[in-house]
């Protein structure tokens, strides 16, 4: 069972950054009309498009992962491992990254920090800005300190049992994002900050930026393995059946803590001041990340099957029909399950943006976007809402009010995933490109820079953005319904994550350690930036200074 004592701060955890996704959410929606050319500069409450667009990636893509991957950690930890979580370090912690939020949160919409939420230089936000995402960041850290003293009393209570795989996957995210973190820290204390307040003369865009992507690329699985976790340790019981491997599982988040943070001069492939031997390097660092993700996809395809068939599925593909896709009792299971649908596109999406050549043709285009939101915006945010839904209530006692529009929420939103991705897609390769706002000029039939061409692309992607919107509505109806039901105590005590038994459940020295894959990883990180870092410093780039 999950600690008692940590209800109220896995609650808050969830809750808190769900109502600042209201916001991210509505200016979502309102991106795909500015570039669309459907509506003008001035919105609701005065929010333009690229103080929205910041609000929008800042919100969904660092507070709302953040906070839940944390309330998730929280969950998973102490109902695995017993009562081993320091309900002090989860208050300290909950309480920084609620103080880091707001005080970002007031430059963001005073206008004075419209750098997107990839915040390096040349772009200058108000120190504030800088100084709150510091507080989130280290208010993350302490609640991850706060599982280790619990892990090594279990370790020590129980010298020879495996570590719980869920437990496994948890510690393993927060490795890599104790890893990660680390050197945008310093870009922020030692670059960003001072520079911000003026103590500095100016900063090196290209070490900031390459600080940034350090950080920037194994964010992405710090977003990502918290769904692994529901993946491999809560859906194939949902399924009706059993997990195909325990050591796959294993095997897949201890190669995440070698593999994911090695790879972020893919986002930079036409930095000069880098050698094109270690963008080589990280080219292939990247695609051998793929490994896990494609033995994920095997293990799970297995599991489903399991489970499919002991519901009675046969044939070689029919089983499918048998997997609980709208059942209102595991309502659950197809947040899950079509967020895995949405990664295939997003994973090999992914492999075209790592390619040298290809990469240099989709970078700066709305190709990018497009592959963002279906690794983001699928597995992460499916997992994300499906596990904020289910655990917020369970924790609370209370019952999930409109199980039938909770089960249709995942559909609405892959269909709004998949067309506002198309669209995309396909403005991506015809050259639109991202970030910029499309209907200020490139839409705008009165400009010398009208692309009518570009058009199409963008009125997909605002279809589909609306879709994703009307998601969004359905599920704060289920949430605030089922919040406003009764309450009972005693399904509060009772209330558990579901866990999957293994159907081999192997035994393996290799991944009962996490010491030896930090190791590695730090080896890898090691060889694969200290060169880069050392070229970066080497080059004789002025200092900007605004």
């Amino acid at each position: 069972m999950i600690q008692k004592d940590l209800r109220a701060t896995i609650v808050l955890e969830l809750l808190f950054p769900l109502t600042l996704f209201i916001f991210g959410a509505y200016h979502g929606v309102l991106q795909v009309f500015y570039r669309a050319g459907l509506i003008q500069e001035t919105s609701f409450l005065g929010i333009g498009y690229y103080k929205g667009l910041t609000a929008h990636g800042v919100i969904n893509a660092i507070v709302l992962t953040t906070f839940f991957a944390v309330a998730f950690g929280h969950a998973v930890v102490s109902q695995q491992l017993g009562p081993s979580v320091s309900a002090a370090a989860a208050k300290a912690g909950a309480a920084l990254m609620v103080v880091g939020t707001l005080v970002a949160a007031g430059p963001i919409f005073a206008g004075k920090a419209d750098v997107l939420y990839t915040f390096y230089a040349p772009m200058k936000a108000h120190p504030l800005f800088y100084i709150g995402v510091v507080l989130l960041v280290v208010g993350s850290w302490v609640s991850f300190w706060g599982w280790i003293p619990g892990y090594l009393r279990w370790r020590k209570d129980h010298p020879r049992e495996k570590t719980p795989l869920g437990a496994v996957g948890i510690f393993s995210t927060f490795i890599i994002w104790q890893m990660c973190t680390l050197p945008v820290a310093y870009e922020l204390l030692v670059q960003l900050i001072p520079w911000s307040l003026g103590l500095t003369a100016g900063v090196n865009v290209v070490l900031s930026r390459l600080l940034f992507w350090f950080f920037g690329h194994p964010l992405v699985y710090f977003w990502l393995l918290p769904a692994y976790v529901m993946y491999y340790v809560i859906m194939p019981r949902l399924a009706g059946g059993k997990l195909y491997s325990d050591f796959y599982g294993r095997f897949v988040f201890l190669a995440f803590i070698v593999l994911s943070t090695p790879l972020g001069l893919h986002h930079q492939f036409a930095e000069p001041a880098i050698s094109s031997g270690y963008k080589a390097l990280h080219t292939a660092l990247t695609f051998l990340v793929a490994v896990p993700s494609l033995l994920t996809a095997f293990t799970l395809a297995a599991s489903l099957e399991h489970g499919a068939r002991q519901n009675g599925g046969k044939g070689l593909f029919a089983w499918w029909a048998k997997l609980p896709h709208f059942d209102k009792e595991r309502w659950l299971f197809p947040y899950l399950f079509l967020g895995l649908v949405i990664f295939i596109l997003g994973g090999i999406t992914g492999i075209v943006n790592a390619s040298y050549s290809m990469n240099a043709v989709i970078h700066n285009t709305s190709w990018l976007p497009a592959h963002f939101h279906l690794t983001v915006a699928g597995p992460v945010f499916l997992a994300i809402l499906g596990m904020s839904l289910y655990l917020s209530v369970g924790v609370l006692g209370k019952k999930i009010v409109a199980p039938r529009v909770a089960v249709s929420i995942p559909y609405v939103w892959t269909i709004g995933v998949f067309t506002f991705s198309a669209g995309l897609f396909y403005g991506g390769l015809k050259g639109v490109p991202r970030r910029t706002n499309l209907g200020m000029s490139y839409l705008d039939e009165l400009s010398d820079a009208y692309r009518p061409d570009w058009r199409i692309g963008e009125y997909i992607g605002a279809v589909g953005g609306s879709i994703m919107g009307l998601a969004v509505l359905l599920f704060f109806y289920v949430l605030v319904r089922s919040l406003a039901s009764a309450r009972s105590e005693q399904q509060a005590d009772s209330f558990a994550l579901p866990e999957s038994e293994a159907y081999h459940n192997e035994d393996v020295g290799a991944v009962r350690n996490f010491r030896p894959w930090i190791v590695a990883g730090v080896i890898a990180i090691l060889i694969s930036y200290i060169p880069p870092l050392i070229q970066v410093l080497g080059a004789k780039y002025p200092l900007v200074s605004e």
